[in-house]
């Protein structure tokens, strides 16, 4: 299957799932990344703000925050960069160009202090490929944050036989979902 073809039918399983039933399967997905000895032991976590076809992240957010975590999360500079700035409760933030929460804040750079990045995807395979909306922001940048440990989060439905690859895209070190009753 191709990534157009396959980007298309996950769209068509988050839409029939809706945002509402989505929400309440982040829950299982959540609970099993806060148990995480990885996520426990981080210091600095890149993760994202979740759009509402993404497992929400908003209340792992304030969580981590409420344990003293070192916050990350992207922004979207232009077509074919982001940067990952520091979140706090103090941060202002806006509605970048994806209607995503974005931090207004100056660029992260040292990447070496990162710890963990929980990534999103559209698809993912047991092989640690991900399929991302085909803009490449995250693979560009990680290709740039090499070192660090990556983890993938999905809904047990976007885990898939297997993820086309491009050379320049790339795998995750493990993928993060949970079997929830609903499926």
């Amino acid at each position: 299957m191709s990534k157009q073809n396959l980007r298309q039918e996950m769209r068509q399983r988050k839409k029939a799932y809706g945002s509402e039933q989505l929400h309440r399967m982040s829950q299982p997905i959540i609970e099993a990344l806060l148990a995480h000895p990885r996520l426990m032991s981080a210091h600095t976590i890149l993760l994202y703000a979740s759009l509402a076809d993404e497992v929400d992240t908003h209340e792992l957010i304030n969580t981590l925050l409420q344990q003293g975590k070192t916050l990350l999360l992207p922004v979207v500079v232009d077509d074919h960069t982001m940067k990952i700035c520091r979140y706090t409760h103090d941060t202002n933030v806006g509605h970048g160009a994806f209607g995503i929460m974005e931090p207004q804040a100056d660029a992260f750079t040292d990447y070496e202090q990162i710890d963990l990045i929980l990534v999103p995807g559209m698809a993912f395979d047991r092989h640690g490929h991900r399929l991302g909306r085909g803009k490449g922001y995250y693979d560009r940048f990680l290709s740039q944050a090499k070192d660090c440990y990556k983890i993938g989060v999905c809904f047990p439905f976007q885990l898939v036989d297997e993820v086309p690859t491009d050379e320049h895209d790339v795998r995750m070190d493990e993928i993060i979902t949970q079997k929830c009753a609903e499926d």
